[in-house]
């Protein structure tokens, strides 16, 4: 099954981004068709560089996870509004657009919102 969950919130300080990857994970590991599509704050979980806490999640890791089995977007404009360019992001995470989005949306058959 085609799912897409588009995350907004920002990767530490509420647990949306978290909850949302860890979703995007499972459906992977069950065999479903995942995009993340990151926008708002969420583009800064596909950072390079994270440093966090032991004990405590790191979304670096968890993006580069799902870019394993799945596929993860990233907002341009959003990017462009927090000074996050392409060579910051981890590998195989993408910089989309709009129209990216609402493709994915159309050709999903569900739609799930963090």
């Amino acid at each position: 099954m085609k799912t897409l969950i588009v995350i907004n919130d920002p990767p530490y300080g509420t647990e949306r981004l978290y909850n949302g990857l860890r979703l995007a994970q499972t459906l992977l590991q069950r065999g479903n068709e995942v995009t993340v599509f990151l926008m708002g704050d969420a583009v800064a979980g596909a950072k390079r560089g994270q440093s966090t806490p032991d004990g405590f999640y790191n979304a670096e890791r968890m993006v580069k996870g799902i870019t394993t089995k799945g596929r993860v977007l990233l907002c341009g404009t959003c990017m462009d509004a927090r000074g996050l360019t392409e060579e910051e992001v981890v590998e195989r995470a993408e910089r989309s657009t709009m129209d990216a989005l609402a493709e994915a949306t159309e050709q999903s058959e569900r739609v799930l919102v963090f």
